[in-house]
Parts: C-alpha cells; sequence; structure tokens
C-alpha cells in the first residue's frame, strides 16, 4: 500500500500553495510548520519571506489566511502576533488519516526515496576475551539502527569486526600446541557460552603467566605470530580453534540479548589480511602516505599531538607490521568496493574519534570515499554507575555482560510476579517470559532513550521500574491496551470520522499520526533515541486518554466506543512496531 501523507504534510503543502499565489516569488517556500501549543501547528515562515519582499508580514499573513480552503483539512486558521499561522485541524481529517495508517502493515510509514546499501559495523567483541558492559551500547545501539534503516527500505549489510588477530594470538596458539587438551570439551553434548569462557579464560591466564615468566616460551610465542601471519597451516588450524570457542560464547551473550548475529556477517580483522599489502601499497604509489622513520604515515595539518607536532596516522609501522588503520582502509575499500556501499556506519566509542576521522579522510583522499559515499562514526558515550563514575564492580573490575543481563532478568522477573500476584493472571511460565523479556528490554531501552553520544547512568532500580521514561512503562501500556482489546465483548474498533473529538483523543491522534515522520527522521539522523522518545509520549499521552475518555467502562454510546477501541487498537500496534524498531518485545498479557 502507498504511504500516507500525515496532517503535517498536507497543511504544509496547503500553506506552500497559498503562499506560492500569494508571492509568486515565494513558489515552493518552507512555510515553517510546527506542532504548537496554541492550536494544532503553527507556520512561522511568513516572517522571513516577507521580509525578503520587503511586505508587511501581517498583511501577506491574512492574503495567504484567505486563500487556504477551510473545512475537510484544515478547520480553523488565524494570523496571530507579527505574523504567524495558527491552524487547527478537523476532526475529521485527523480520524481520516489514522483509518488510512490503521489499513496499512507499515501504519503507512514511507519508503525513503534515496535508499541505498549501509554497511553497518555494530559488536565488535574480541576473540578469547569476555565480553564486558562496554560492548553493550555498540551492540544495542547498531541492532536498532539495523531495523530502523531496513524498515525505510535501506539495503542493511551487517559487519561484526571482531578482534580475532594480534599478537596475543601467538602466545595463545603456541600454549594450546605445548597443552593440547585445554580446549576440549566435557561432554559431546552441545557447549555452553559459559563452559567455551572459561575454557578460554583459563587458557589466557595460563600462557599469559608463562609468557611473563618464561623467557624461552615468549621466544616461541613470538616466532608463532610469524607463522601465524605467514600463513602456516597448523597454525591457522590452532588460531580457528579460537575463533570457533569463542563463537560459541559470543553467540550465547548475543542470544541473551535477544538479538540476531549471522555467521556470514562477522567478518573480522583477519578476514582483511590478504589486501593490507595492496592497500599500503596504493596508499604509498599515490603519496597519500609517506615513510617516517621506516613507517608508512598519512600526516594532517588538523590533529596535533600533546607536543604540537602533527599526529600522523601509522598505517604500517617499522617493523613492517600492520596498525588497526591498515585493517580499518582495508574495510573501507571492501565496503565501498565489493559491497557497493554508499554508507559506511561504524558504532563505536566516542574516544576512538580521533582515529575514525583520520581513517576517513585517509580513505577521502585515496578516493575510495567521495561525494557518493559518506562514513560515519556514531559514536557513544560511556556507561556510568549510579555514582556517576564509569561501570566497575566493587572489586574495581570491569563488569561481565552476563552477570549485568542476568541480574535485570531477575529483577524484572521480580517485578512481574509482585504486579501479578493479587490479580493471579499469569502462569509461572509467562513470569519467567515476561521477565526475559522485560529484563532485557529494559537494558536495551535505558541504553536507546539517551542520545548515543551522552553517557548514561546503568541503574537497575530505575530500569525495571513500572513509572516514569522506561521500557517496562511502554510494554505495560501495551499490554493494557491488548487487554482493554480482549474485554471489549462484541464491540470492535471503528474509525468513525463524523464524530468530535475531546481534546485527549485528539491529542493521542495528533501524536500517532507523527510515527512515521520520527522514523524517517532517527534514521536520517542515525537517532533511535528519536524513537524512544515519541513511544514514551505515546503512551503518556494514551493513560490520559484512557483517564479521562471511558473506553468499555462506564460503557459509552455505541459509536464512540468503536472509534475509542480504534484509538487504542492503532496506539497498541504503533507502540508493537516502535519498540520492535528498538529490538525490544511486547508481551500480550504483563
Amino acid at each position: 500500500m502507498a504511504s500516507v501523507p500525515s496532517l503535517a504534510s498536507s497543511v504544509n503543502q496547503r500553506v506552500s500553495d497559498a503562499l506560492a499565489s500569494a508571492l509568486p516569488e515565494a513558489g515552493g517556500a518552507d512555510p515553517l510548520l510546527r506542532r504548537s501549543d496554541r492550536a494544532d501547528f503553527q507556520a512561522n515562515g511568513i516572517l522571513a519571506l516577507a521580509k525578503k519582499a520587503k511586505a508587511n508580514p501581517r498583511e501577506l499573513a491574512t492574503t495567504v489566511v484567505g486563500s487556504i480552503p477551510t473545512g475537510d483539512l484544515i478547520k480553523d486558521i488565524e494570523v496571530s502576533g507579527p505574523g504567524f499561522l495558527n491552524i487547527t485541524v478537523s476532526d475529521r481529517a485527523i480520524i481520516e488519516t489514522l483509518a488510512a495508517r490503521a489499513g496499512d502493515d507499515r501504519l503507512g510509514v514511507p519508503y525513503a526515496a534515496d535508499a541505498g546499501t549501509t554497511v553497518i559495523d555494530y559488536a565488535q567483541p574480541n576473540v578469547a576475551k569476555e565480553m564486558h558492559v562496554g560492548h553493550l551500547r555498540s551492540a544495542v545501539i547498531g541492532a536498532a539502527m539495523v531495523e530502523i534503516l531496513e524498515f525505510t527500505g535501506e539495503k542493511v549489510v551487517r559487519r561484526h569486526h571482531i578482534g580475532d588477530w594480534g599478537t596475543q594470538f601467538g602466545m595463545l596458539i603456541q600454549y594450546l600446541l605445548e597443552h593440547p587438551h585445554e580446549l576440549d570439551h566435557k561432554s559431546d553434548a552441545e557447549v555452553s557460552g559459559e563452559e567455551a569462557m572459561s575454557n578460554l579464560n583459563r587458557l589466557y591466564k595460563a600462557s599469559r603467566a608463562l609468557f611473563d615468566s618464561d623467557e624461552e616460551f615468549k621466544t616461541r610465542a613470538r616466532a608463532r605470530v610469524v607463522d601465524l601471519q605467514a600463513g602456516d597451516e597448523q597454525t591457522l588450524a590452532m588460531w580457528q580453534r579460537f575463533v570457533d570457542e569463542s563463537k560459541i560464547y559470543f553467540y550465547s551473550v548475543f542470544d541473551k540479548l535477544d538479538m540476531d548475529i549471522q555467521d556470514a556477517d562477522v567478518v573480522g580483522e583477519s578476514g582483511y589480511n590478504d589486501m593490507l599489502v595492496e592497500t599500503c601499497k596504493l596508499l604509498e604509489d599515490s603519496g597519500v602516505a609517506v615513510r617516517s622513520n621506516g613507517a608508512l604515515c598519512v600526516f594532517f595539518d588538523e590533529y596535533k599531538g600533546p607536543d604540537g607536532n602533527p599526529t600522523p596516522l601509522i598505517v604500517q609501522k617499522s617493523d613492517g607490521g600492520f596498525g588497526y588503520a591498515a585493517t580499518d582502509l582495508s574495510a573501507v575499500r571492501d565496503r565501498v568496493g565489493n559491497l557497493k556501499a554508499d554508507t559506511l556506519i561504524y558504532v563505536v566509542d566516542a574516544r576512538q574519534s580521533l582515529h575514525f576521522k583520520m581513517v576517513f579522510e585517509t580513505a577521502r583522499r585515496a578516493g575510495w570515499l567521495n561525494d557518493g559515499v559518506k562514513a560515519v562514526q556514531l559514536a557513544f558515550g560511556t556507561v556510568l554507575g549510579k555514582d556517576g563514575k564509569p561501570f566497575k564492580t566493587r572489586e574495581g573490575e570491569t563488569v561481565r555482560l552476563v552477570d549485568l543481563l542476568d541480574e535485570a532478568v531477575e529483577r524484572a522477573t521480580s517485578v512481574v510476579r509482585e504486579k501479578d500476584k493479587d490479580r493471579g493472571f499469569l502462569s509461572e511460565q509467562e513470569i519467567v517470559e515476561n521477565g526475559l523479556q522485560v529484563g532485557i528490554g529494559a537494558v536495551k531501552y535505558a541504553d536507546l532513550s539517551t542520545s548515543a553520544a551522552r553517557d548514561y547512568k546503568f541503574d537497575l532500580d530505575q530500569m525495571v521500574s513500572l513509572t516514569g521514561d522506561t521500557s517496562v512503562y511502554l510494554q505495560y501500556a501495551y499490554a493494557r491496551i491488548r487487554s482493554i482489546l480482549r474485554n471489549a465483548g462484541d464491540r470492535s474498533p471503528v474509525a468513525h470520522p463524523e464524530l468530535e473529538l475531546a481534546p485527549a483523543e485528539r491529542a493521542l491522534g495528533l501524536h500517532l499520526d507523527q510515527f512515521g515522520e520520527v522514523v524517517t527522521e532517527a534514521a536520517a539522523e542515525y537517532a533511535p533515541h528519536k524513537v524512544a522518545a515519541y513511544l514514551y509520549q505515546l503512551s503518556s499521552l494514551f493513560t490520559t486518554f484512557y483517564t479521562e475518555c471511558p473506553v468499555v467502562k462506564p460503557e459509552p454510546e455505541l459509536v464512540v466506543g468503536e472509534n475509542r477501541l480504534f484509538l487504542c487498537d492503532l496506539t497498541a500496534r504503533t507502540l508493537s512496531k516502535g519498540m520492535s524498531l528498538l529490538g525490544i518485545r511486547t508481551p500480550e498479557r504483563l
């Protein structure tokens, strides 16, 4: 079905047409329409246009108003102040527009006109290392952006650039060669993520202790790095064991996070090995990179180190080894050249901003990024504890991601159980399932309801609270509407455009109509928090509507009741769709 134009865009078109006829030279000018507390919308663009045309703004506004038809879409329009237009839409237009949205699986949300291919780099754990709270944001923000962009019609290629290469593997592989049973599994049954990680942890600690205390082992381990980089078969087979064991663990964590990570999308640092030499040659031959003290560097006037000298991007070290820059630049080449991306998004910690600025600028100079391809770092802030300091355990250790998710689910389950205690609606199985969806939803929403660039406090008590800006509040709003619809008896949701709407109905209806615009904005600005803010406001407006406008009891007149059930139904569908774009489930009963 075709997308449904929002009330705002329809009103905008009417005002724009009237402006063009009153002031032909203003053809196509933006009326600057926005929501207003004085009317439904206010148009502020006439002031600037009048100034440009040396006309009296209030007179121009009055002329414009005179040529705008009222009745069907616009109920009332008045000039206020120096030349603002206050516009009220008709109740009929609100319900007819919402009925068109309800008739579409996509709720009338348009596909982007300029959809292309985006490669999004997110959820990048390290092989043989445990995932901690710092890995949470990249995964959660990245997964939400994938959903939002795909919903607007973008072709999205997921990339998980895992840390699976580097000098530490020499130590790990050498230790495993000398202690071949360290990664063996207890049984042939499926291995849990916990068992895989404890194997890796144990091996990592033992090999590190030996590396630090035994010079001969250290020499063997360093030689093993050379074998790995040279592609020695036995060494690569051992390396693959570490990658496979780590994947068992990664996938178990992503599964807990209710995220679908496919094997084909995991392309780690090692995936670009074959391109590194060529990347360096291309950069050096084109003069983008130069040799400095034996290392291959790219220099920038704008990036200076603490000593005031330019900070270079080191693509190849003086000993011939390759740094992160060589891998990242090769990844850019691959994503643009082979995957045909128009947009590259990197969901990476803000502390790596300088690195990515230099990588993107280097890729531009080399011609791999151009006007047709843009690269963006979706930089995110730090997860803080309740005390406002970086989140650590009592012992000062980094918090394991698994522990944090388990605790969130545990807290959420007790909230669900407590809330159901007096009602007895839910079976034990439903309590457990809902606890899982509420707990994981709470963690994701707390992250996504803050602008990615900002730090946020990880406070589980607040996250699983039934009041305030939390996913639990939204999930309960959804479940409550589903319950209202189940209890409506023989009445069904039917739109009645002929009815006059109460203020709370109008406010809810106007907000429901904005869903498509919010999704479009969130996709264009890579800002999932805008979807979260919209959904919280939707739930708040629904609460007011439900309090002020009886839906089932006391039973309203038939058509009024049907229209209110229609508003309930569309609210539930919008909440469910919006939450799914954030990667959060909405239980039917809570």
